[in-house]
């Protein structure tokens, strides 16, 4: 019977025997409609050639045998999916024993995703005409030839300060722009010092200012002699003119910026550029307002607390920061780790909050349960204060439960802080070592990939011989296109 005969199978070199019975097992699948008039039946040798993988094809010719479809461990992951692509099987259908190997394929693709998307090493150290006019949107003037020498000059301003790998001029941009970042933070800091501070004075002789210390009255109308007051403080030159030289900087560059970007759009609504712009603000508005007191308007605004006020927004200084980080690699990282473990932080979240609003209810009627002068929880608020940080492993001791029952709620609090905490970590370890180790694997990679001709790409003839059931150009017809195209030969591959 046709069903009960025996069908050779010769894929990628390995011949395979089985019976038509067994292929016809799982339907609307490559082999299930195996017939003779294809262009993969050998007449002469009576067999089926496919030039596919042949240690893929084992799993896959089990699969029809067993019913059971095994990933290999020793084939990749996304090689063995296009083979089951290839012969019609659907990759669902793993067995439960191979789950593991299925997702951890499924998780190393993903992660490559990501590490592409960071482009953590620039592969182009420098971008060519077209490649500037098609990030520009000026694909049609360039192809004409009408590019304007402003179309021409924005692009290399843009890289100039923005991407730090296309030329030294840019490494020396971004170079300056660091030191000057930590020599602003620095000065932020130097300004909370007192002796960057020089106070302004006034004596008892300007009568309009004159008060008493506390406690002292005037007696008979006298006056206290050479009595001096602190009226306000202003900063030392030195450190103001650092502030200046930075600030100045970051102003230049942020108009440059503005002025080359791509899209202008898009530049605005990054949080990178929105907090530098707060930051140059508040510099500038504490210049003003200094001149302006300084020449005697808003008097009433002349104090130490109105600078706090203003001196509030220089915080976003120190944001400065994540502009430099941006460009740092484990930063890049860390940031994408979050990014894929939003649903652990979600989770850990969930039960710190869940773990806050029982505890506090429990240590707060824990502690009234019996006479308890020393009672430190006067309501629900304090005792989520110190849920907290107990939780996080803190506990500052300024509130803790004294009797028997909240100490036993405090034990429970402890417990409730690994559960919170420890097991989620793993997790967001795991993600970031992923990442970490793949990016070290790019960058070890070379820059440029050899070029692979497709079969469209090949003459002819080659084309013609494949369609026709040859599987392969010939060797004259690789040396020759290769040989055309000016890439260099394998002498490895022609030799085989």
């Amino acid at each position: 019977m046709d069903t009960d005969s025996r069908v050779v199978l010769n894929v990628g070199g390995i011949r395979h025997e089985t019976y038509n019975h067994v292929l016809k097992k799982i339907p609307a699948t490559r082999l299930s409609r195996l017939s003779v008039n294809l262009t993969n039946y050998d007449p002469i040798l009576n067999e089926y050639f496919f030039d596919r993988h042949p240690e893929a094809f084992e799993s896959i010719l089990n699969y029809y045998r067993t019913g059971k479809l095994h990933y290999p461990t020793d084939i990749c992951g996304p090689l063995f999916e296009e083979e089951l692509d290839y012969w019609g099987i659907d990759s669902n259908q793993v067995e439960p024993c191979c789950w593991m190997t299925y997702t951890l394929f499924r998780d190393t693709q993903e992660t490559l995703q990501i590490v592409d998307r960071m482009d953590l090493e620039k592969r182009v150290v420098s971008f060519t005409e077209e490649e500037n006019a098609k990030r520009f949107g000026w694909e049609n003037d360039f192809y004409n030839g009408t590019m304007s020498f402003w179309q021409k000059l924005k692009p290399k301003m843009w890289s100039l300060f923005n991407e730090t790998n296309t030329s030294p001029l840019a490494k020396v941009t971004s170079t300056i722009s660091a030191i000057l970042v930590f020599a602003s933070i620095g000065t932020f800091a130097g300004k909370t010092m007192e002796f960057a501070r020089v106070p302004q004075l006034y004596s008892n002789s300007d009568t309009s200012k004159i008060s008493l210390l506390p406690g002292l009255e005037a007696v008979d109308g006298a006056k206290y002699p050479a009595l001096v007051f602190k009226d306000s403080s202003s900063f030392v030159g030195a450190v103001f003119y650092i502030d200046l030289v930075c600030n100045a900087w970051f102003s230049f560059e942020m108009l440059n910026r503005i002025l080359f970007c791509p899209n202008l759009a898009k530049f605005i609504r990054s949080p990178i550029n929105l907090i530098e712009v707060v930051a140059i603000s508040s510099f500038v508005v504490e210049f003003l307002l200094e001149q302006v007191m300084k020449l005697g308007f808003f008097t009433v605004l002349d104090t130490d607390n109105t600078r706090d006020v203003i001196e509030f927004f220089a915080i976003a200084r120190i944001l400065r920061l994540f502009s430099i980080a941006q460009y740092y690699t484990p930063f890049k990282i860390l940031t994408e780790t979050f990014r894929a473990s939003w649903r652990v932080l979600l989770l850990i979240l969930f039960f710190i909050i869940l773990f806050v609003v029982l505890f506090s209810s429990s240590v707060y009627v824990a502690e009234r349960l019996v006479h308890n002068p020393e009672n430190s929880f006067s309501n629900v608020f304090k005792g989520m204060w110190w849920a907290l940080v107990a939780l996080c492993s803190v506990g500052y001791g300024d509130v803790i439960p004294v009797t028997f029952a909240g100490k036993i709620v405090g034990c429970f609090v402890a417990l409730g802080s690994v559960l919170a905490t420890a097991f989620p970590v793993p997790v967001i370890v795991t993600n970031f070592t992923n990442l970490y180790v793949h990016m070290r694997a790019r960058n070890k990679l070379p820059k440029e990939r050899r070029l692979v001709l497709q079969l469209h790409e090949l003459n002819p003839s080659a084309a013609a011989s494949s369609s026709n059931g040859a599987g392969n150009p010939t060797f004259k017809t690789i040396r020759s296109t290769a040989q055309q195209l000016g890439q260099p030969r394998d002498p490895s591959v022609l030799n085989a």
